[in-house]
């Protein structure tokens, strides 16, 4: 850790609120930038809580592997991931051998990793003070008085409850230090979105009422192991893949679970669902009321058979999405869950951060060096809000009504992936790490695939209800395996593509038909109360 810096009446280039990983990345990407600027980090925490948000995919492995330079650190503390798998079931399906299964047949060719976020977040941190930041912790920030164009002024406070200001602290939370002022504030503070609730920028997204509840459990059986394979034989032949790895999900009609094994013997396993389509079973305590949902699915009752929840490591939050009406101004900028977050499902939390971080120290070290800052500002505000409509149209809006189907999840899997893989996942491995000061679907080249995602992700859904209305959902959840080659960056990904544009064509000729001049389907609201945005939370991907 730095020594403490001495008083000073100069004030912070930039003060870090929050030093978990989107702001610990954030400062260490500015820091590379121009090491000669003065960044102060407040963390809250003397030591990282453990926190859900522990699965990688391409792009933010990318960020933390070839930009954050992890590698070495992610292959010794976490897990390599080998890719998604989906579990489902109907009433046919008695034991784990009986759900249909989609997945890869192989393991994965690019790198993606199952983490312990306490851990990464630590090792991110303590790079970012080998940097060169200074580190204020633990204190816990009270308020941020904005100047755009100004000096912006930090207010916090010592566990001991004296109250400072952090334009006037060193890196010792135990003593007061001399006045001092910073020209950026960033705000990274998770969920709790310090800047977008005070400043009442955070707005709920009514359209998208999720609720997530998850702990760790012990206990959880490997999916490799040998009791499973000599239990179900021809279900452990099917794949010459490593299960356990991957990122497994359990779904079912409004709802998913995922499954990700962490270093040490834990495993996370947390429910995502819609409130619109069904709720947690009651009860008083949540980790009974969580198994008692996930064993409504067979692979669950097989898998955690024995395991034991730790019950101090439990969590419920209800309506994750939410965005912030402003990303950036002169002054501030918000970085990762500080600034919106959608939904778990795919993971794309660390992504957020990855892009959000990057387009931060960009827009910081650009002011820095005189570039003009209203254009850039502009230009920031508009690509993230533009990001995050554009995301949740094209693959969260309604996708819990077919989600829990195997042969719709599997097609719109196949669709997602590989339009992911063409107009995201490439642009890094293509371009560098520059690429990510643009989040993805912010260009107005890609706004076209992202209509076309949206479109079929409608009519998706659309399909599902009209198999819920006729009892044909979920049909082929039952002894069906779709183990699919992993997607690569090659001349066969857009061949791919184009066989599943033909299967999703063909599901429309023989089955979409139905619903072609339906009205537009409009969801129930959720309750009034639950939609303000006091009670806005979000977990982080997956």
């Amino acid at each position: 850790m730095n020594p403490p810096p001495p008083p000073s009446e100069q004030p912070w280039d930039a003060i870090v609120i929050g030093g978990a990983l989107s702001g610990a990345a954030t400062a260490l990407l500015l820091l590379r930038r121009n090491p000669r600027l003065r960044v102060l980090i407040v963390e809250r925490h003397s030591t990282f809580k453990r926190r859900v948000g522990e699965s990688t995919v391409e792009v933010s492995a990318y960020f933390l592997g070839r930009v954050l330079d992890l590698t070495g650190h992610l292959n010794e503390h976490h897990y390599v991931k080998q890719g998604l798998r989906f579990w489902f079931h109907n009433p046919r399906t008695t034991t784990l051998g009986e759900c249909s299964e989609t997945g890869p047949g192989y393991n994965v060719r690019l790198p993606g990793y199952q983490v312990d976020r306490a851990v990464l977040d630590e090792e991110v941190l303590i790079r970012a003070v080998a940097a060169g930041a200074s580190l204020l912790r633990p204190a816990r920030v009270l308020d941020v008085t904005l100047n755009p164009g100004g000096l912006q002024t930090v207010t916090w406070e010592t566990p001991s409850a004296s109250t400072a200001t952090a334009s006037s602290a060193t890196a010792d939370a135990s003593a007061p230090a001399s006045p001092l002022l910073a020209r950026w504030v960033i705000d990274a503070s998770g969920f709790s979105a310090l800047l977008a609730r005070r400043q009442d920028w955070l707005r709920p997204n009514p359209a998208h009422p999720t609720a997530a509840v998850w702990t760790r459990w012990s206990g959880v059986k490997n999916w490799d192991s040998l009791e499973l394979a000599v239990k179900f034989p021809a279900w452990s032949r099917r794949t010459k893949a490593l299960r356990h790895t991957a990122t497994n999900h359990l779904v079912g009609l409004g709802w998913w679970a995922w499954m990700i094994p962490l270093k040490g013997g834990d495993t996370s396993v947390g429910i995502v669902f819609d409130q619109r389509l069904l709720d947690l079973p009651e009860g008083e305590r949540l980790g009974p009321r969580l198994r008692e949902m996930l064993f409504t699915h067979p692979a669950a009752r097989e898998l955690m058979a024995d395991a034991v929840w730790r019950p101090n490591d439990t969590h419920f939050r209800r309506n994750l999405a939410y965005h912030s009406t402003r990303y950036a101004g002169d002054g501030f900028v918000l970085v990762g869950d500080a600034a919106a977050f959608i939904d778990p499902f795919y993971s794309p939390g660390m992504d957020w951060i990855a892009y959000t971080a990057s387009a931060a120290a960009a827009l910081i070290d650009g002011s820095v060096r005189g570039k003009p800052k209203a254009p850039r500002i502009e230009r920031h505000n508009t690509q993230f809000a533009a990001s995050y409509a554009r995301w949740f149209d094209a693959v969260y809006r309604d996708k819990y009504y077919y989600l829990g189907d195997h042969k719709l999840m599997t097609l719109a899997f196949r669709l997602d992936l590989g339009l992911y893989y063409l107009g995201v996942v490439s642009q890094p491995f293509r371009n560098g790490a520059a690429a990510l000061e643009t989040p993805s679907f912010a260009s107005s080249t890609s706004a076209p695939f992202a209509r076309f995602m949206a479109f079929y992700n409608r009519r998706l859904a659309a399909i599902a209800r009209t198999r819920l209305a006729r009892g044909t959902w979920g049909q082929s959840n039952d002894r069906r395996y779709y183990g699919f080659r992993s997607y690569e960056l090659t001349w066969s990904l857009p061949l791919r593509l184009l066989v599943a544009v033909g299967a999703y064509l063909r599901l429309e000729l023989c089955e979409g038909w139905r619903c072609w001049f339906a009205p537009p389907h409009t969801s129930p609201a959720p309750p009034e109360a639950a939609t303000s945005p006091s009670t806005v939370c979000a977990p982080s991907p997956r």
